[in-house]
């Protein structure tokens, strides 16, 4: 079986809440089981410059709490081609790394794949993603931290919404999936969530318009994934001063307040019991598969599937918020 004494690890893409806690448990189970820890500061980017580090575990000591990522985090336009894949891969000769784990999403995941292939170098993956939008585990590292902030943020924009008899659009993001959109609305008590997978975005507020808003309402609040085909939260809200003056619209954008703060109990928990699998996983001879949690239980995906099947969100969810809604 091949030998791994040094584990590289890295994060990559769009940072998330429990990135930290990741860390920590990836550096000191690494330690339990006598192999070393190298620490690729800002991602793929450092594999290419050598920006690395042996990690001990007082490296690690203090960081559980903390959000963002303590070894940064970038994408690289370098690792995207063979070149920059081949200068990767000789710093790694050169630091004597058998092995990495990665931590991010879908495009973190999709570089490790090629990777992985082109080098035979054994990749496993940590699922870290406020979108939660990855195919095969329940949930990625971060999006319980990014759904309460959203619900802390909508509980006062509630406060002055009834004061001054308004509707508020709240932008969340979410580009392509609507995990956050659609269960914050939920929790906050939203009227109404606009995601991605719902049709398009002009009949769900068409929809909304014509069953949403009743006349016992004095104020609604409407939760919409960013980046929609229809100019996103601010089309929505020029169509309704458009078409519906009568409505007085506010706009809110949440933007990267969603990434920030420190990761709440649940994703230091799913961070650490992640940090231990992705280990685990490559000691046992594992390669090319993301760690994911299914029913509270740890597997493994494949990265092809992990990046290609579509995560479907639970439609039933839609007519809960709208039973809930009136």
């Amino acid at each position: 079986m091949y030998k791994i004494n040094c584990i590289g690890i890295l994060t990559s893409g769009g940072d998330a809440p429990g990135m930290n806690a990741a860390i920590r448990s990836v550096t000191r189970t690494a330690i339990f089981n006598g192999v070393k820890v190298k620490a690729i500061y800002r991602g793929y980017k450092g594999l290419i410059t050598g920006e690395i580090k042996e990690f001990h575990t007082e490296d690690v000591s203090n960081i559980i709490q903390r959000g963002g990522t303590i070894l940064k985090t970038a994408r690289s336009q370098d690792f995207s081609t063979a070149e920059g894949r081949r200068v990767a891969y000789e710093t790694m000769q050169r630091e004597n790394i058998d092995a990495l784990i990665v931590m991010g999403g879908d495009g973190t995941f999709t570089g490790a794949r090629v990777f992985g292939q082109e080098y035979n170098i054994p990749i496993v993956g940590v699922p870290c993603t406020i979108d939660n939008d990855l195919w095969g585990t329940d949930f990625t590292i971060g999006y319980d931290t990014a759904m309460n902030t959203i619900v802390e943020a909508v509980d006062k924009i509630r406060d002055t919404a009834n004061s001054h008899e308004r509707l508020f659009f709240v932008e969340v993001m979410g580009r392509d999936a609507g995990f956050l959109a659609l269960n914050s609305a939920l929790a906050s008590g939203a009227e109404a969530a606009i995601i991605p997978e719902r049709l398009t975005a002009e009949d769900q507020l068409e929809e909304l318009i014509k069953n949403g808003f009743r006349k016992s309402k004095n104020s609604s609040i409407v939760i919409v994934a960013e980046n929609l085909t229809n100019g996103g939260v601010q089309g929505l809200a020029e169509r309704i001063h458009q078409e519906y003056p009568q409505y007085d619209v506010r706009v809110i954008i949440l933007g990267h307040l969603q990434r920030g703060g420190s990761p709440k109990a649940y994703d230091r928990i799913l961070a650490s019991r992640m940090g231990v699998a992705a280990v685990d996983a490559l000691l046992d001879g594992q390669r090319s598969i993301m760690v994911g949690v299914v029913n509270d239980k740890i597997i493994h995906v494949p990265f092809s599937k992990a990046i290609k099947d579509d995560k479907p969100v639970d439609s039933d969810k839609l007519g809960i918020l709208q039973i809930l809604s009136i």
